[in-house]
This record gives C-alpha cells, structure tokens and sequence, in this order.
C-alpha cells in the first residue's frame, strides 16, 4: 500500500507540472548545508559544520561539575558526476571519539521539479532533523522535543523523490525507507521515546518498508509551513530464519513490532528582525500493550506509550538590525516546549514523569555567516517534579 501511496504522489506532482521552471529558487527557502551544496558550481563539494559546548547544572544545594565537550563536528564531502546527478555525504565526530556516517546518498535529476534519491535519508520530519546545523537553530543544544519525539538526528536507508513546484511555491520529498529498530535480543523502545530505536545505516535490520514524506509552503514572504507525516511498523530480528509455518514464532514476532504513525506541523516566519518559530508532534503507536507483555516475559519490564506528544514556540529578534554599520546578528530568544513520551497507554496508568516541559532564554551572537557564539539557561521540569532544574550553557557553533 504505502508503494502504491508513493507512485500516485508522483504521478500527482508530475501533473502539476508547468512548462518553465526559473533556475534560481526563492530566497525564503530554508537549505540545510547538504542543500547549500548540491546548489554550489564545481563538481567536488566540501562543506562542514560543528559545535563545542559547556553545560553546567545549577543547584542552589548540591555541587555539580560542568561538561566541556567537542559534541560534534561534521565534515561534508559531495561530488558532481554531472549537471543532474551528485553524490553527497556527512562524517559526523562526536564527543571526538565517535564516528557515525550522517547522510550518504546519490540525487539524479529528473527534470526541473523531480530528483530522485537514495541511499542515507535523513527522515524528513519537523523542523530540527533536516535543518540541525548550529547556526540554523535557536540555543547551544536542540530542541528537546527534537531529541524526544522526533530523534534527531534521525536518518535510515531508503529511496524516493523530492523536488520543488515553483508555481504553486512547494517543496516537497517522499521516501521508502527502513524503520526503527523494536527487537534485538532483547526490547529497544520504551517510555523514554524512540531515539534509541534508530538504526543510522549501520548493519541494520530489514523487516518491512516505512513511508516518510514532507511538503513545505513558501509562498508568502517570510513564512515557511511544513506538513511532516511518517507510517510503518518497527524492524524486529525475530523475523530472521523464522519457519514460516511455526505460529508459535510469528505470534512472537509479530508481538515484538510496534506500528508508528507520526504528524508533524511546523511553522517559520520572520518580518524586519523579528523570527517567530513552532512545531508542533504527535507520535500514534499501535500493538504497545502486546510489545510491553511480550518483552516484561523476557525479565524486561517494559512501558511503551502508545501516543507521544510535543510541541514548541519560539520568539527571537535581532536587535543589531538598525545598525547598519553592523554586518553581524545579536539574537535574545526565548522558547517554550511541553512533551511527553508517554502521553498515553494501552493498558495501565501514565506515568506522570514523562510528561515535561522546558523554558530556554538565551543570546546568540552571529559574528559572520556561519560563525556563532551562543549561551542560554534552560530550565525543565517534569509533572512529577517539585521545581524547575537549571543548566547553564554556552558554545561555539560554524558551518561553512
């Protein structure tokens, strides 16, 4: 079914079709750095981008140490076999002694508003995923929310199509991809979320298809809103060698799939220095009460929500943009987020403790395109909490 979805939103796009497409697209549009290449000249491509921060918990009772750490630096390197078919990919370090392989995939160009691709997708869902470079969000860490529903970064092997439709200002991507990880030995999901589900291109399990897709709306000068919406079932390794006549091991198996069902709604606008941005998740998951019995048999105790929930909003402005002497950003911002992991059960009580919220305040200080200094407070609690927990933060974030 979700192929069949698939091949009617292309011949849908397709017949959208008008004769002349401009070459250059609307300033609006928001490019991550992948993006930003495959619009550079040149075949060979390079481009990076990275982050070192320092996070210090405050408590007005106990001593505790700060972190210094290297989180993350990224190198892009992207070819140009020809004028419509480009290779690109990310190296990701993080905390210096871990190597992960971010994106890797190849684009060809169909005609003006189709590309074709495949390989390492990053999941085009939310604001945060695709557009995760330092300089392109609000504070030293990402949105919680994006670290708790949608996982960034959040990025399987599959295949589709993404494009631009001018004349009606859309932007649009469709993939087949794989999907989160449930079973593996042992349970994967719990009420925490699903981040430890991701399987990142590495030796991963294949079970069933999983169908993402995105489409954006940038009509409106200064507004971009986005439609995210992703379906499938989670991957088990129960599935592998398993006689195909021994109900006993598919009763198994199928108990240790969760099907997920996720929208997501974002929103982005900006009118002389003022940046007003939100999103907005919700995560449906099915067959939970089977996964959590199926894996409490293990001596695992388990408490897979079957709804997650999260949303934000977020104020920022430049007050550097009457100077105009001044060729950098000073950007106060502030941010509002409420999530929960558990929002609700198939069976049993929530337990209130997923159920969060966070206020960050914070400044940034965009010294040149791509250079940023940045520092905030964030404070969060959970239902279950009698106050707000602080940290301090502060960092360095590039992108070239």
């Amino acid at each position: 079914m979700k192929r069949n979805f698939l091949f009617i939103f292309f011949i849908i796009i397709s017949g959208l079709l008008k004769a002349q497409t401009p070459d250059s697209l609307p300033g609006n549009l928001y490019f991550n750095i992948a993006d930003r290449l495959l619009h550079t000249d040149g075949n060979l491509k390079i481009g990076g981008y990275g982050g070192v921060h320092y996070n210090q918990p405050l408590d007005s009772e106990v001593r505790q140490n700060g972190k210094m750490d290297v989180h993350r630096f990224i190198m892009l390197l992207g070819y140009s076999f020809s004028n419509r078919t480009q290779f690109i990919s990310e190296i990701e370090f993080e905390h210096v002694k871990e190597v992960y392989i971010e994106q890797a995939f190849l684009q060809h160009k169909i005609n003006n508003y189709i590309n074709f691709r495949a390989g390492l997708l990053l999941t085009p869902m939310g604001i945060t995923n695709e557009y995760h470079e330092p300089t392109m969000f609000r504070g030293v860490e990402r949105p919680l929310i994006d670290n708790q529903i949608t996982p960034t970064t959040w990025r399987e092997i599959g295949a589709g199509f993404m494009g631009y439709v001018l004349p009606a200002s859309i932007k649009y991507q469709a993939y087949l991809m794989n999907g989160f990880k449930s079973y593996d030995g042992g349970p994967i999901l719990s009420g925490s979320g699903l981040r430890s589900g991701r399987q990142k291109g590495a030796e991963s399990i294949f079970s069933s298809p999983n169908f993402a897709g995105k489409v954006e709306y940038f009509g409106i000068r200064g507004l971009n809103l986005g439609a995210s919406f992703y379906a499938g079932k989670t991957q088990s390794s129960l599935y592998n060698g398993m006689n195909k006549n021994d109900q006993a091991a598919i009763a198994a198996a199928d108990s240790s799939v969760v099907g997920i069902t996720m929208l997501g709604l974002d929103a982005r606008y900006s009118l002389k220095g003022f940046q007003l941005k939100g999103q907005y998740y919700y995560a449906g998951l099915s067959n939970t009460e089977q996964y959590n019995l199926f894996t409490a048999q293990s001596g695992t105790p388990n408490n897979l929500g079957s709804s997650l929930t999260g949303y934000y909003v977020e104020a920022a402005y430049n007050v550097f943009r009457h100077l105009h002497n001044v060729q950098s950003e000073l950007t106060p911002f502030v941010r509002y987020e409420k999530w929960n992991t558990q929002n609700s059960l198939e069976q049993g009580q929530t337990n209130p403790a997923y159920d969060k919220k966070a206020i960050t305040c914070g400044l940034e200080w965009q010294m040149a395109p791509g250079a940023i200094l940045k520092t905030d407070m964030q404070f969060i609690k959970a239902e279950t909490d009698d106050k707000f927990s602080s940290v301090f933060n502060a960092g360095v974030g590039i992108m070239f």
